[in-house]
């Protein structure tokens, strides 16, 4: 099917994309802070770990049919949908139904609105433009969980029905916001609808794209970031008391909002520095998280800590985001973007699950935050070297110039 023109990077239709995720992404983030404090109201801490795994279990689960449906449709209307859905989560929640199954119902929203906010950006621009359309959508994203774990916070202490009312808000005015963004037509339509036949297509578009040295290269390299931030992010919890001597529960917060920021300003330098064309740049980037998480485990101040957190931060970013990019134009260009990006979704919440797990078996045997986080930067180190090496391996200047052709 024809697509129109490619947009200019700084359109109307870009503005309204980026404030359509921001206000979804906030809602999203402040409203797993409501919903922890939601259970404590009600005496229920026991089941908070319950919530996360709520959560990410549509992404696994629903991932054979997220990508089909946001290729079928003009991606603008799924993003509504989809905000819609999550805004009746939030309903559902503040009218009392159980709070662990109206968080899953906005997994539900953020497993459909995935694909489609992400697959809209090969359709909306030019390859030479989208790693910098990915830099401005990732860098929105990032701000919106920092404002919206601070919100959710302030608001859950002050008022859970002015949260719930400005989640609420949240949720709708992003809705609104994408009404505006540009209708697109579909990238495939596929007039069989049944789930047995979608898992099979999914099983057999796992299979091609994993097959695709560039496809699986971003995958395999995304789903190493996520999953080891996912890690890093309940290792801080655990090592910060031990390590800095600091017992509060605000301060690893912190330093995770530190590595937002780093994440920010690696997307932006990504957008400005890396091409499709030049990819392998980003390298360098997942070279250093494991030594930074290494200088990070012999740390015992402060401001040594926050210090390695942005730059974690800021070589994840620089790393993550050009490997975002390049799923989205090879996808595109094979099964369609939001079949790669539900397939990204599925492989990085198993890493998640994965990660988080072994993060789990080492608390049991009793080993310490110390040398699980030191444990943790080794195995990154191991698995970031391998990974380049094998991407090295696969583009040789015969096979980059021919990639290059594409791009």
């Amino acid at each position: 099917m024809s697509q129109p023109a490619p947009l200019p990077l700084y359109s109307a239709g870009m503005l309204f994309l980026l404030l359509s995720q921001f206000l979804s992404a906030l809602a999203d983030n402040a409203i797993l802070i409501l919903a922890i404090a939601v259970l404590k109201a009600e005496r229920q801490a026991e089941v908070i770990p319950f919530l996360q795994a709520g959560f990410i279990a549509p992404f696994i689960l629903l991932a054979p049919l997220a990508g089909p449906l946001a290729d079928s449709m003009p991606k603008a209307k799924m993003l509504v949908r989809a905000n819609t859905l999550k805004l009746f989560g939030a309903i559902l929640m503040a009218t009392g139904l159980n709070t662990i199954a109206a968080y899953g119902l906005i997994g539900i929203g953020a497993t459909l609105y995935s694909p489609a906010k992400y697959g809209i950006l090969s359709q909306m621009f030019s390859p030479a433009q989208l790693v910098k359309a990915n830099g401005l959508l990732e860098g929105s994203t990032i701000v919106a969980i920092l404002l919206g774990v601070v919100l959710g916070g302030w608001l859950s202490d002050h008022s859970l029905v002015m949260a719930f009312r400005a989640i609420m808000g949240a949720y709708a005015l992003a809705s609104v916001m994408a009404f505006r963004i540009p209708v697109l037509p579909p990238e495939r339509i596929d007039p069989e609808r049944s789930p047995i036949r979608a898992l099979q297509r999914f099983s057999t578009d796992l299979k091609i794209m994993m097959s695709h040295p560039d496809i699986r290269f971003s995958l395999l390299g995304t789903s190493l970031f996520w999953a080891s931030g996912t890690t890093l992010r309940l290792l801080l919890f655990a090592w910060v008391p031990i390590s800095l001597g600091i017992t509060d529960n605000s301060t690893p917060a912190n330093l995770m909002g530190l590595v937002s920021t780093g994440i920010v300003a690696g997307a932006f330098a990504a957008g400005w520095l890396i091409s499709l064309a030049s990819v392998n740049r980003a390298l360098p980037g997942s070279l250093l998280l494991g030594p930074v998480l290494l200088l990070l485990s012999q740390t015992h101040h402060l401001w040594q800590a926050a210090l390695l957190m942005i730059l974690t931060g800021l070589c994840g970013g620089y790393f993550v985001v050009p490997l975002n990019a390049l799923l989205q134009e090879k996808g595109h260009e094979t099964r369609g973007a939001g079949h790669a990006l539900a397939i990204q979704n599925f492989v990085e919440n198993i890493a998640m699950m994965l990660f988080v797990g072994l993060y789990s078996v080492a608390r049991t045997q009793n080993i310490s935050p110390e040398s699980a986080l030191r444990i943790f930067a080794i195995l990154l180190i191991i698995a970031t070297l391998g990974l380049t090496v094998h991407r090295l391996k696969k583009s040789t200047p015969q096979g980059t110039r021919k990639h290059d052709g594409h791009t």
